[in-house]
């Protein structure tokens, strides 16, 4: 785990601005988040790009298919060199374990995330899929799941952080989006906490977005965001 838990979400499909927001972060956060949006425009050798840019990289693709099929993405993202990748909980038991014994056989093991409920969900959302009970109800199952099969941690929202961490113990990485700081807009999610409060609940690591990406100056955001969350952190 690194000294500062920030994970900047990168969010964009262009390569030089993905590159410029990396080395303008260097030293503010603790690593960097790319997702959908840019491995579609991208794909492998964007994700090379900002690996070679020399912060970790946490590539959240969702893995969610049948076990062979997650088993073979995972070996191909681990040859990325990142160091943290995602696969969707939900997918089951089998799926998991089969992610996670493709990422111990990768010469750089990436360390294996199952995402449980999106944060953009809430109580209701999860009533028109089928799912009864409330989101931590399903995250605590599915986070059980996940330890079970071998993962290193889940992605939760802030609110499920607290009970997660009694549920899985200290070593179980708890991956937390939905983190905005106080004041701040919460978009199109649903289930956020500060990340003071959420650092405090036991998180592992906060990913942040937009509030440091559409900053006038993303590396004082980021550096002001855990400088909140109570990270050592280099003044700006």
């Amino acid at each position: 785990m690194t000294a500062n838990p920030i994970f900047c979400a990168l969010d964009t499909p262009e390569l030089s601005r993905a590159e410029r927001l990396t080395r303008a972060l260097a030293g503010a956060v603790g690593g960097v988040k790319v997702g959908l949006e840019f491995f579609t425009a991208q794909g492998r050798e964007g994700v090379r790009a900002i690996t070679a840019l020399g912060l970790p990289v946490f590539l959240d693709l969702k893995f969610h298919d049948i076990p062979n099929t997650v088993a073979q993405a995972t070996a191909a993202a681990a040859e990325l060199g990142v160091d943290m990748l995602t696969v969707h909980a939900s997918g089951g038991g089998a799926m998991l374990t089969a992610a996670t014994h493709a990422a111990c056989d990768a010469r750089k093991r990436p360390r294996i995330l199952a995402v449980t409920v999106l944060t953009s969900l809430a109580e209701s959302d999860l009533a028109d899929i089928g799912v009864g009970g409330t989101p931590v109800d399903q995250v605590r199952r599915l986070a059980a799941l996940a330890h079970k099969a071998g993962c290193d941690g889940v992605v939760c929202s802030p609110n499920e952080v607290e009970v997660l961490r009694a549920d899985r113990g200290r070593d179980f990485l708890l991956v937390v989006p939905g983190i905005r700081p106080a004041g701040a807009d919460a978009g199109d999610q649903k289930r956020t906490g500060t990340p003071a409060e959420t650092m405090q609940r036991g998180a592992s690591y906060l990913v942040v977005g937009r509030p440091i990406t559409t900053a006038a100056d993303p590396r004082f955001a980021a550096l002001a965001i855990a400088a909140e969350a109570g990270a050592p952190v280099p003044q700006a």
